[in-house]
């Protein structure tokens, strides 16, 4: 076999490996998206958020998590922390618009990646062990379903495993379930098991491996236009109370619910026949 062809092996072989990522320079932009298919870390010159002030209802979990996320970007311990609880009410919203406020004080790095690419996490935990900055990770929307193995995954940076967890990261998540997992799924393998409280004890553990859980719970009718009467007043939107109540309480209506989501898709209506641009 010609020293020609075994080089071509060689190279065909280097090829199928795994490929190193991609590293921009992460002191560049305060926020990156981490992709695979090649692993890279892509850099979001401009977060889709609003600003902490705008959020109406979620007090208390606004307040701890902004005094957590302080803690960390200061240098000082800190927990990885799971927001859950209702739909549209905000979750994401709050920690996008803390990250804001807190890389304002001090450098604090925002790293968002997808639930499907969880089996990536130690490679990307690699990564970000050598900088000197603190990397902020976000998971939106988590949650495991039936034959779902994602959830080890995320063991290596709520664990750590032998190596611990990174100094300079931590972990954020919201999910719409306090456990990650749904009930009935809890309750089958309950009830089947040969061992029930062992049968789902590692993925509902999973949860109470987060040292923050801050619950976001539906908001009330007040909240709701309160909601609405601050985005107004931020966008400098005229309008009555008397016609802010009518129209928005007509609009939860046709959507049948109430949350910070659909008090905010009847403000972008409400401002687009105004004339003016909020998106």
């Amino acid at each position: 076999m010609s020293r020609q062809l075994l080089s071509r092996i060689a190279e065909a072989i280097e090829r199928l490996g795994p490929q190193s990522p991609d590293i921009p320079d992460l002191s560049a932009c305060d926020a990156f998206v981490w992709h695979v298919d090649p692993e890279r870390l892509d850099p979001v010159p401009f977060v889709n958020r609003i600003d902490l002030g705008l959020l109406v209802g979620i007090d208390r979990a606004r307040d701890t998590l902004l005094a957590n996320t302080r803690q960390f970007a200061n240098g000082h311990s800190a927990n990885n922390a799971l927001v859950w609880g209702a739909r549209g009410m905000g979750k994401s919203s709050l920690v996008k618009a803390v990250h804001k406020v807190v890389s304002a004080e001090s450098p604090l790095c925002l790293i968002e990646i997808q639930r499907e690419d969880l089996p990536s996490i130690g490679r990307l935990m690699h990564l970000l062990r050598g900088p000197e900055q603190r990397f902020l990770l976000f998971c939106d929307d988590l949650s495991f379903g039936y034959e779902d193995n994602h959830y080890k995954s995320l063991k290596a940076i709520l664990d750590g495993g032998i190596e611990g967890r990174p100094d300079n990261v931590l972990f954020y998540a919201t999910s719409n379930r306090r456990h990650l997992m749904p009930r009935d799924m809890i309750e089958n393998e309950r009830s089947t098991a040969i061992s029930p409280s062992e049968a789902v004890d590692e993925k509902v553990s999973l949860s109470d491996r987060f040292g923050l859980w801050l619950g976001v719970h539906p908001c009330s009718q007040d909240q709701y236009l309160a909601m609405i009467r601050r985005y107004c007043n931020a966008y400098r939107v005229e309008i009555s109370d008397e016609t802010l109540r009518t129209e928005a309480i007509e609009w939860q209506r046709t959507r049948g619910s109430r949350s910070g989501r659909v008090a905010w898709q009847y403000f972008c209506d409400l401002a687009g026949r105004k004339g003016i641009s909020v998106n």
